[in-house]
């Protein structure tokens, strides 16, 4: 193996341990490398979607979230981008309440809907849930009556206010996010 090959080599292994650690990927006994370390090396860039566990999203595909928060939910590395960003502001449990809801709305037999309307509310909507969701107590108290017979309807009006609360504020924010920055710039290969 030429020199030349193996220091490329070490860089790429260096910058994915450091964005690995920055995502806890790796153990905690590693994670003394601090973002502001990792962004003055230069290699904060470089492999920031590692993240998502795939490749770089095409560019085309990129620029077209701008157009809409429903664009950007049709994408799946759209959504990790997004879901990582929401991680980032200790509000994750917006896209995952909403993702939750969209596959609660396939369910087509009664014991399944119960089950998982159970798993919904105890997540995301019961007071003091592990991932408590921001929404009104009177939509709140709407939810919990209907527990005892759900619908594939119950999360509904939980799931609009979600919505709008993200497309509102946490999506604009997103658009200007490094996170997203580092999406739009052309991959090295290229």
């Amino acid at each position: 193996m030429s020199a030349d090959l193996q220091d490329e080599q070490t860089l790429l292994f260096r910058d994915i341990v450091i964005i690995c650690i920055h995502y806890q990927l790796f153990p905690s006994s590693l994670s003394h490398v601090r973002r502001s370390d990792i962004r003055r090396r230069g290699m904060y860039r470089k492999l920031f979607c590692c993240f998502c566990r795939a490749p770089k999203p095409p560019i085309d595909e990129v620029v077209s979230w701008r157009q809409s928060l429903k664009k950007l939910q049709e994408s799946k590395t759209g959504q990790l981008a997004f879901r990582e960003f929401l991680r980032t502001e200790y509000s994750e449990e917006n896209i995952l309440f909403w993702l939750a809801c969209e596959e609660y709305k396939t369910i087509t037999t009664s014991n399944e809907i119960a089950i998982a309307a159970k798993r919904i509310y105890t997540e995301f909507v019961q007071v003091d849930a592990p991932r408590q969701i921001n929404i009104d107590c009177g939509t709140r108290q709407e939810i919990t009556n209907s527990m005892s017979q759900p619908t594939l309807s119950c999360f509904d009006k939980a799931q609009r206010l979600i919505y709008k609360l993200m497309k509102k504020d946490c999506y604009p924010r997103f658009l200007k996010s490094e996170i997203y920055q580092v999406l739009l710039e052309p991959s090295e290969a290229s």
